[in-house]
């Protein structure tokens, strides 16, 4: 999903509501110790009038003890509230940005398959690590500015004026000529931003499927190819940061020309005063102090404008994303789902992505406590029935049942709590084999594990891994072989206890040792359930209670294998050519 167009009206108040309120006190309270770093800039040059008057002109050793105390305290005033101000905005910025970043990936979780589709990882990683980490840069520079740098600035310029207004209007005359030009630069950095983090999860998204596709890589020899793409991705990226760096610093560097005028001119007019004696060496340089010190932070809060420009276009990718809504939710008012071991009922269902019709009225029953088999070409449709049943996508027309219930009825979670599914890609989690197991489950004890173990045949190998159950699996499973994956799935569905077992190509990829066993542990699994079987290879099915047979999204022919094979057709001619 690419970024959408500028919406600047209301992002502070989004984030605001969203998340700043809820860490009012801790705000208000750095901010405090901000206002005290701040003013003591005031203070400091402020003290500049009595140490060059009294001290180093007059030669008062009184006024050389207060004075020098006076700065210590100054200064030690200073390094106390920024510490303080720094601790306390780091909290508030690291609590603030964890719950984008946990509200982000709750929320990604609850949309659609077809979102996931179009919004590869790559890219929504950028999202919840690049876009938030903009945000938190905001959080420290907007902030900081408005508690302590606002407070500076008017300490500061408070001494200028109690010195000479008319020195402090000389030093601020370039003032109005910021104007145009920084309307100018806040569009040219909003706009590099917002291709900045497009580019940066195209980045993304490059490298995270050369790091999923690297054994096909290697096997087809395009290591360079792949460097090359992400190497002119790189570039882009360079030439966008760049020229976002150079419209983040145009500000302060206008404002640090302005200052080279502003001072020439106090220079010029101050100079003259003080030789004429109109004006002693301590107020000159109580002025000159204060405005020297008062372009810094000048400068800092000239600066906000372009962090505010690059963070908004992360915060409005944030909530845009925060903003889509599932097309797949639970009904306002739902019906419960079924207690006993359900019949699966499909009735003249059509489903189309697009243009291109995946099932063209498919009907099919699959009785309670039985299993049904579903065979046929790729391309059939059959993995589409999986995704109708478990509501990862709704049909176009056509209803769905479960145990009389229609499953666009019932509670998402209620309806998916009905199912264990084992695929051919057994999804682990790089976490041990107890928490691919239990799935964050608290109420299972070794004693209610241990059968599932033994059922699944998971306990014949965990003696040959370093830390048996608590072995750590491997990122997507990867210190495990294929029969060991499978394995831990079914073990999985078994603790799962479901009364709806669905199995896609479940033993396709293994070996005929592992498939044996493979295979005695799904029909242990498979009794007493309701069991939908996908499978290419028709010795694995040819005991079901039922096998429907399905072509180009339709139910073409169903009943046992023997009576498949008696009428001929399609289940026939396949199963003719896997003997042959």
């Amino acid at each position: 999903m690419s970024a959408p167009e500028a919406k600047p009206r209301g992002l502070l108040a989004w984030v605001w509501t969203a998340y700043l309120r809820h860490h009012l006190g801790l705000m208000l309270l750095a901010m405090f110790f901000m206002a005290i770093e701040g003013g003591m800039f005031g203070a400091l040059s402020y003290m500049m009038k009595p140490m060059f008057d009294k001290v180093f002109i007059a030669g008062d050793t009184n006024a050389l003890k207060w004075v020098g105390l006076a700065v210590l305290g100054i200064f030690a005033l200073r390094a106390f509230s920024s510490i303080t101000q720094n601790v306390l905005m780091s909290r508030l910025s690291q609590q603030t940005v964890g719950q984008i970043r946990t509200d982000l990936v709750a929320h990604l979780m609850t949309l659609d398959g077809s979102f996931h589709q179009a919004n590869p990882p790559g890219n929504l990683i950028q999202r919840i690590e690049g876009d938030v980490e903009a945000v938190n840069r905001l959080w420290r520079t907007v902030i900081t500015s408005a508690g302590r740098d606002l407070v500076a600035l008017v300490a500061l310029f408070g001494v200028a004026l109690s010195v000479d207004w008319r020195w402090t209007a000389v030093a601020l005359v370039g003032t109005p000529l910021l104007v145009a030009p920084a309307i100018f630069v806040q569009k040219f950095v909003r706009r590099n931003a917002r291709s900045a983090r497009v580019i940066a999860a195209r980045l993304s998204t490059r490298v995270d499927e050369v790091f999923h596709g690297i054994i096909p890589i290697k096997l087809n020899r395009i290591e360079d190819y792949q460097t090359d793409r992400y190497r002119d991705l790189t570039q882009d990226r360079v030439r966008t940061e760049v020229r976002s760096a150079l419209g983040e610093s145009s500000i302060p560097g206008l404002i640090d020309l302005m200052s080279g005028f502003g001072f020439l001119g106090v220079l010029y007019f101050g100079g003259q005063e003080i030789i004429a004696g109109e004006k002693t060496v301590g107020d000159f340089m109580a002025f000159f102090t204060a405005i020297g010190l008062a372009f810094e932070p000048l400068r800092r809060l000239g600066a906000v404008s372009g962090v505010w420009q690059v963070a908004a276009a992360g915060i409005e990718r944030i909530r845009d994303l925060l903003e889509t809504r599932p097309t797949i939710t639970s009904p306002a008012k739902p019906k419960a789902a079924p207690k006993d071991v359900p019949g699966i009922v499909l009735n003249d269902v059509r489903y189309n992505i697009g243009d291109v019709e995946i099932l063209r009225g498919a009907s099919f029953t699959a009785e309670a406590g039985k299993t049904t088999a579903l065979v046929g070409a790729s391309g059939a449709g059959k993995s589409t029935v999986f995704n109708l049943l478990t509501r990862l996508a709704d049909p176009q027309t056509g209803e769905i049942a479960i145990g009389g219930t229609a499953v666009r009825d019932m509670a998402l979670p209620d309806l998916r709590g009905l199912f264990s599914v084992v695929s051919q890609e057994a999804s682990l989690f790089d976490e041990t084999l107890r928490d691919n197991i239990l799935l964050g489950r608290t109420d299972v004890t070794d004693a209610d594990l241990d059968p599932v173990l033994q059922a699944a045949h998971v306990a014949d190998f965990l003696p040959r891994l370093p830390a048996g159950l608590d072995s750590p699996a491997g990122p997507r499973g990867t210190n495990l072989s294929g029969g060991q994956r499978q394995r831990v799935a079914i073990a999985r569905a078994l603790l799962r206890n479901t009364p709806v077992l669905l199995l896609d190509e479940a033993t396709s990829a293994l070996d005929a040792q592992s498939e044996a066993k493979v295979q005695d542990a799904l029909d242990k699994l498979a009794k007493g359930r309701t069991t939908l079987v996908i499978a290419h290879r028709l010795s694995t099915v040819r005991h079901a209670d039922k096998i429907v047979v399905m072509d180009q999204g339709r139910v073409v022919d169903q009943g046992t294998h023997d009576e498949l094979i008696a009428r001929g057709g399609i289940y026939a001619n396949l199963h003719k050519l896997q003997i042959s």
